[in-house]
């Protein structure tokens, strides 16, 4: 049966052939209200009826909620057909708005050293309906407020189980479902070209991410696997043409690494791409820089002190960057540090 938490009015309309597109609309605005599928004066009773044998509200189990002491960040063990995936609420600088950071897969099949959920290995894709879950989960725990967008950062390679991960695009947007602003949302990448086109494609309104690590193709290697794969050439020949097809600029993350990937060749290097990017699209990348957090076990790495110098390099170059705050640590929510415990 149909998952209807991640139907579009058009889809319902169009799989539940009973059911006409207004009608769909105040089913999908119901299933989303949390209210249980009933006729009304503007459903038909054959029309509910049709979607009720037709479809299922699936849930997920809410494992474990997880309060940082440290700041207003929750972490959230969620568990589906076995598996064990999380999600994290995310305060935004104006009260009240949350985000919320979801999972497109359980583990990962990348193996970034400097991340926790590459050790896991890749579990399977999430379906559309899990991943829209997450964010319905948060949503209905909110004390006050509301979930004012979504960024795809969580457990997994969102472009790798892209088709699930457009469909749930398609329904957070809409404005009968979760009605978050597109432009809100935020799909992070290691670096899939082929997948950032067909982003571009098909959600231009939503904005891109890719972590870039290092500019230096050596550096990058060491502690991205896929690099190997995908150079850092055309990962940004693809961000280009999404710079170009959407009007966004992306967003570039480089986690500071000590001794890996912070020097202040890492940081040149890394300005002239920027510059390069800038003048072929006419759109600067937003250059996130994040603090490495600490993964565990045999953890390889440390938290460079460099941050302040590394910064200092790219403002000269006349680059604008944003040192990334990255909550939750204390409860393994920070980033890099998901890894369904």
């Amino acid at each position: 049966m149909l998952a209807l938490q991640a139907l579009t009015p058009d889809r319902l309309a169009a799989a539940v052939p009973e059911v006409t597109l207004a009608e769909a609309r105040k089913l999908v605005a119901q299933v989303h209200r949390g209210e249980p599928i009933a006729a009304s004066g503007s459903i038909r009773r054959t029309a509910a009826d049709a979607v009720r044998a037709a479809t299922q509200v699936p849930a997920i189990e809410v494992v474990s909620e997880q309060a940082s002491q440290l700041d207003p960040f929750v972490k959230y063990a969620l568990a589906s057909a076995g598996d064990t995936f999380e999600a994290v609420r995310i305060p935004l600088a104006h009260a009240d708005r949350f985000s919320v950071c979801v999972s497109s897969q359980v583990g990962c099949a990348l193996a970034c050293a400097f991340c926790a959920t590459g050790r896991l290995g890749l579990q399977r894709n999430l379906a559309a309906w899990e991943i829209i879950e997450q964010v319905r989960i948060v949503k209905a725990r909110l004390p006050r407020g509301r979930v004012h967008g979504v960024v795809f950062q969580g457990m997994g390679e969102p472009l790798a189980n892209l088709d699930n991960v457009l469909a749930a695009i398609e329904v957070l947007s809409e404005p009968c479902a979760l009605g978050i602003d597109a432009r809100a949302i935020t799909v992070c990448t290691a670096g899939l070209p082929s997948g950032i086109r067909r982003l571009a494609a098909e959600a231009p309104n939503v904005r891109l991410g890719i972590s870039i690590s290092s500019a230096i193709a050596e550096h990058r290697k060491r502690v991205m696997p896929i690099a190997d794969r995908h150079s850092l050439d055309d990962v940004l020949a693809a961000g280009a043409e999404h710079a170009r097809t959407t009007g966004h600029a992306p967003m570039w993350a480089v986690t500071l690494l000590a001794g890996v990937n912070d020097s202040d060749a890492d940081a040149h290097a890394l300005a002239a791409r920027a510059q390069a990017f800038g003048d072929s699209t006419g759109k600067r990348p937003r250059i996130s820089l994040l603090d490495y957090n600490a993964i565990g076990g045999a953890d390889p790495f440390t938290r460079s002190t460099r941050m302040p110098a590394f910064r200092d390099v790219l403002g000269g170059a006349g680059l604008a960057t944003h040192r990334r705050y990255s909550g939750g640590a204390d409860v393994a929510a920070a980033c890099g540090q998901l890894a369904g415990r």
